[in-house]
């Protein structure tokens, strides 16, 4: 007979002849019933009867960081759900404002055992080795229970708050993110047991009739087990179990939340990011802007001004790092300053997102006028300008207009799209989720390049994977490969041979397979596709039609990636061999020429000398180069170069299997001239989130360690198709526009810090972030740290208010700051390292509880 290979229970069946014969999984079957019955129960229930468990997330633990979300004002928007449902007749003791629904979650009695946030109950460790079914495979990995994650040694704490019908509660962490190493190396990974036990208390103690994850991301849908037709082998699948599982997630970024789908049986209830606005200009820039303004306005009549005019440009432009001191600018330096204007003006349009996103809240006017400029210029060509913006404003407000015919049909669509962004939705998709009843699905995206995301409150959907890329992407992929050989030509004069390109599949998703696209351009391969146009392959583009050598490119995908595009896996798989193979000048084909090579010093065959896509291994994610950073348990570089090398060192060929390849991976990355990333949006930059550098900061350090100590670091770029037709800026030029634009701008840190505890935090991840490209690149520049600290460190009134409204994060800005000098990132002054030293001290005392100033 056969024996089941997709379930725990290896359940037999009759053997068949037909290998491919369909045969039923009693465990599946049995799952499958029980989510449906549990959905039909809580279909049936009472709201006023119904039991509700709300996860929050806790990322980094003990970091100013339980209660976050990407984009989400997290408590803003829990109050105002609570509200809903109280109003839709569920039993919820609503607390008075949003601040004491803060306070009861984070707290309550927290100092008391040592914990992050209030502990809502306890679990007996002698309970918990009672009811854990997976005990052994927890004590294999934890040690004895209660273990030592969430527990005073006697019990396990579940953190939260109870009120009424409704428990909001706080995931527990992973527990490796202080020992990140471990998942190098634990290939049986389980969840710790204050995990296993959070999710039993839910399933079994409080008896939630329905559990609703709030916000993008906690850990659930990460655990270990297959990536995807889950089993109860599956630790996602052991852990959610039957309970049915509402998800509210982040509407631009569809990939990850298939994967809650896949592996956590997650219904998605999709919000909006954060309106989108133009970043302005602030304090030196103005200043420098009206100098600039004023070179332009002079007449040939007036040019004995312009020595001394150029020099006041120069002083000031030098001042905000924007220039150098020498050679000194003159009369005749139009050029130079007409490079800075340009320089300004992307400062001034790029587009930042403003402050987060509270569910249940109108936008304001002036956001809603920010969102629809946005989605006019991405989504329908428009030019933004004052007239196009003082006609939004007047279509929102109702005031009379002149508009030509296209114009009115314009601002047709752009009502439709405000008509989409009402409050309610995101209200209404979670309360229909609750009610068991079916949610309406919808794409993810980027709402500003495809408002068909909108409105929010919907389930979002996958895609088909038999249409990716698809013929625009393959067009722009094209153009964008161009551009991307054409920045390093203008930078270093050279043409590269070999190449490090990260491929995500959040960006995949949105762009309908662009950067795929672009990867297969720069190795002079195309996707082939079958006669009903679905995907099928590779194919070689002539060199003939090519104009130029075939790029090796070494690609590194994500873990996302990986699951979602097996096909294009394969296909990239398939393309690189299919170059090695290819009967032309090594000189015009620079796969061929280093597999070759290979070959004549290894022995192999070409299959696996042309192997050039690389990931983790199945079922796991991440190069954990950003856990690293985050805990700072490193001493060396080289480290982070090598927990990316053990994480990403498995080869994917045609068959779309992965097979462990440190070495061939090592002598790829000898190559490797440059290394490249696409943006995933606008809304996430390079120091948005941590997932950057620890794809491409990581592949950076791993380059430079395989090339040896005496290389200099390979130029790293970022390609931004976020507006336009694109461009290519090198990290460092990335990092110090986000800088500019982003953290040191009054209305991007203002915007933060309106939504208090979680807008301290959101500060801290940007330096954070920024000092993890340090460490993978070293190509951020000294003065980001130096205005990074007179921002938010050594101004007294800046350094009081982080300080009231999260202690741990703001202790993080301090401790983070002192570290990037301490590992030589840059070199404050003696006054000014004094100062840092001081002010840390004064945050440490205050999280501590013993700071003078708390006492009167």
């Amino acid at each position: 007979g056969g024996k089941c290979t997709g379930c725990d229970r290896g359940c037999t069946f009759a053997a068949t002849d037909a290998g491919q014969d369909m045969q039923p999984c009693s465990e599946r079957s049995d799952m499958i019933a029980a989510r449906v019955d549990k959905m039909v129960a809580l279909r049936r229930s009472e709201r006023s009867q119904r039991r509700v468990a709300v996860v929050l997330f806790n990322f980094p633990p003990n970091a100013g960081g339980t209660g976050t979300a990407a984009f989400l004002a997290v408590f803003e928007s829990l109050y105002n759900t609570l509200a809903a449902m109280q109003r839709a007749g569920y039993s919820i003791d609503l607390p008075e404002d949003v601040d004491a629904l803060r306070r009861a979650i984070l707290n309550g009695n927290p100092e008391h055992h040592g914990a992050p946030a209030n502990v809502l109950a306890k679990i007996s460790a002698d309970d918990h080795v009672r009811r854990e079914p997976w005990l052994r495979e927890i004590e294999s990995q934890w040690g004895p229970a209660p273990g030592k994650h969430l527990t005073d040694g006697r019990n396990l704490f579940v953190l939260g708050a109870r009120f009424g019908n409704v428990m909001v509660s706080v995931q527990p962490s992973t527990g490796v993110e202080g020992d990140p190493m471990r998942l190098l190396f634990d290939k049986g990974f389980a969840p710790t047991h204050a995990f296993s036990a959070f999710y039993r208390y839910l399933r079994e103690d409080f008896a939630a009739h329905a559990v609703l994850h709030f916000g993008t991301h906690g850990a659930l849908e990460f655990m270990p087990g297959k990536q995807a037709g889950m089993s109860g082998a599956c630790w996602p699948d052991r852990l959610i179990a039957d309970l049915p599982n509402v998800y509210l997630y982040a509407a631009n970024n569809p990939s990850e939340g298939t994967i809650a789908k896949r592996r956590a049986n997650a219904t998605l209830v999709s919000y909006v990011t954060p309106p989108l606005a133009e970043a302005g200009l602030y304090r030196g820039l103005n200043e420098l802007k009206a100098s600039l303004s004023r070179w332009r306005q002079l007449g040939p009549d007036e040019d004995h001004e312009r020595p001394a005019l150029a020099a006041l440009i120069q002083s000031q432009a030098c001042e905000l790092e924007l220039a150098k001191s020498e050679p000194v600018w003159d009369g005749e330096s139009s050029a130079v300053i007409t490079t800075l204007n340009e320089k300004l003006l992307e400062l001034e349009y790029t587009l930042i997102p403003h402050g987060l996103h509270v569910v249940g809240k109108a936008p304001t006017v002036e956001e809603r006028v920010d969102m629809l400029l946005s989605i006019a210029e991405a989504a329908h060509g428009a030019v933004i300008d004052d007239e196009l913006r003082q006609a939004i404003r007047a279509m929102l407000t109702g005031s009379p207009i002149k508009l030509s015919e296209a114009q009115r049909e314009l601002m047709q669509k752009l009502a439709d799209s405000n008509e989409l962004l009402h409050e309610h939705f995101e209200l209404d998709g979670m309360l229909t989720a609750l009610d068991g009843r079916y949610v309406r699905p919808a794409p993810g995206g980027d709402m500003m390049r495809s408002p068909e995301v909108l409105p929010a409150g919907r389930n979002l959907h996958g895609f088909d994977p038999f249409r990716l890329p698809s013929a625009y992407a393959v067009k722009d992929g094209a153009r964008q490969a161009e551009r991307l050989l054409a920045k390093h030509h203008e930078d270093t004069g050279a043409f590269p041979e070999s190449i490090a390109m990260v491929l995500w599949g959040t960006d995949n998703l949105k762009s309908e397979g662009g950067p795929i696209a672009q990867a297969m351009a720069l190795m002079g391969t195309a996707p082939r596709f079958d006669s009903y146009g679905r995907l099928a392959g590779a194919q070689l583009l002539p060199l003939e039609s090519l104009g130029r050598p075939r790029v090796d490119v070494m690609i590194t995908l994500s873990g996302i990636f990986r699951d979602l595009l097996p096909l294009q896996v394969r296909m990239l798989a398939e393309a690189a061999l299919l170059a090695a193979q290819a009967d032309e000048p090594v000189e015009q084909n620079f796969i061929r020429k280093h597999v070759l090579a290979w070959m004549s010093e290894h022995e192999g065959d070409i299959e696996t000398a042309a192997l050039r896509v690389f990931g983790n291994a199945e079922g796991t994610y991440g190069a954990n180069v950003n856990h690293l950073i985050d805990c700072s348990r490193w001493d060396d570089e080289d480290e982070l170069a090598e927990a990316w090398t053990c994480r990403k060192g498995f080869a994917y060929g045609v068959s779309g299997r992965p097979v462990s390849k440190p070495a061939l991976l090592n002598s790829v990355l000898s190559r490797v001239e440059l290394a490249y990333q696409n943006l995933d949006s606008v809304e996430v930059g390079v120091t948005t989130i941590d997932t950057y550098f620890d794809t491409l900061g990581g592949i950076s350090r791993a380059v430079k360690r395989a090339k040896g100590p005496d290389a200099a670091m390979a130029p790293v770029y970022i390609g931004d198709q976020t507006r336009g037709g694109g461009t290519v800026r090198t990290l460092s030029e990335q990092v110090a526009l986000e800088t500019r634009t982003r953290t040191l701008n009054p209305k991007w840190y203002e915007g933060m810090l309106a939504h208090g505890y979680e807008g301290v935090h959101q500060i801290e991840l940007h330096l954070t972030n920024t000092m993890g490209w340090s460490a993978t690149t070293g190509q951020v520049q000294p003065w980001v740290y130096q205005q990074l600290t007179q921002t938010f460190l050594l101004d007294p009134e800046m350094r009081e208010r982080l300080a009231r409204l999260n202690p741990s994060a703001s202790a993080r800005v301090a401790s983070r700051l002192m570290e990037a000098y301490e590992r030589n990132y840059w070199t404050p002054d003696a006054d000014t390292l004094d100062a840092m030293r001081r002010a840390g001290e004064e945050l440490e005392d205050r999280l501590e509880g013993i700071y003078e100033g708390d006492k009167a």
